[in-house]
């Protein structure tokens, strides 16, 4: 499976604008789930690989700052968040974390308290291989897909926060003494 092929599936589970990241999540595994299993597998391995890519100390930051607090988990669900908005959000997040301060259900969670999470993004493949053959997804090397929470910079340091992601402080910090 190419990686065009991986976000087609996405593209089409996004196609009318569903409501929720989890009738995103539920498209897709009803689309895989008609696929060979080793579609599916492979489907699964291009996830890891987009989780990698996406695996940024910047972008965990940002999702730190967002969803006030990000651990391990949180921080996978919030890339499930971002990878049912598609490609373009992945890759622009990515590229530069603090481009999400323009989003306009971003902005409004800086009011609302709003958390921005998809675990169900994460298990896409899985449930769509369970659905097809009525076994579980086969374990397989998955790559590292964050860095080391001990190798993270402080998210509590606000001076740092500010100087890495600006417009993102702005809307989830108080105003600097």
């Amino acid at each position: 499976m190419r990686t065009d092929d991986f976000w087609a599936v996405i593209d089409r589970a996004t196609a009318s604008r569903p409501a929720s990241p989890a009738e995103v999540a539920e498209r897709a595994v009803a689309e895989l789930a008609t696929h060979d299993p080793e579609e599916i597998v492979a489907w699964g391995r291009h996830l890891d690989k987009v989780l990698a890519a996406s695996g940024t100390e910047d972008l965990w930051a940002a999702a730190y700052l967002i969803n006030s607090g990000a651990d391990e988990a949180g921080f996978d669900a919030f890339r499930g968040w971002l990878i049912a908005h598609g490609r373009k959000a992945v890759a622009a997040a990515v590229r530069e974390p603090d481009v999400l301060a323009n989003v306009v259900a971003i902005k409004a969670a800086a009011e609302t308290g709003a958390v921005f999470e998809a675990e169900e993004v994460l298990g896409i493949a899985a449930r769509a291989y369970e659905r097809a053959t009525g076994e579980p997804l086969p374990a397989g090397d998955r790559p590292r897909t964050r860095p080391a929470v001990a190798d993270l910079w402080d998210f509590d340091n606000e001076d740092e926060m500010r100087r890495r992601l600006p417009r993102l402080s702005a809307l989830f910090l108080e105003p600097p003494d």
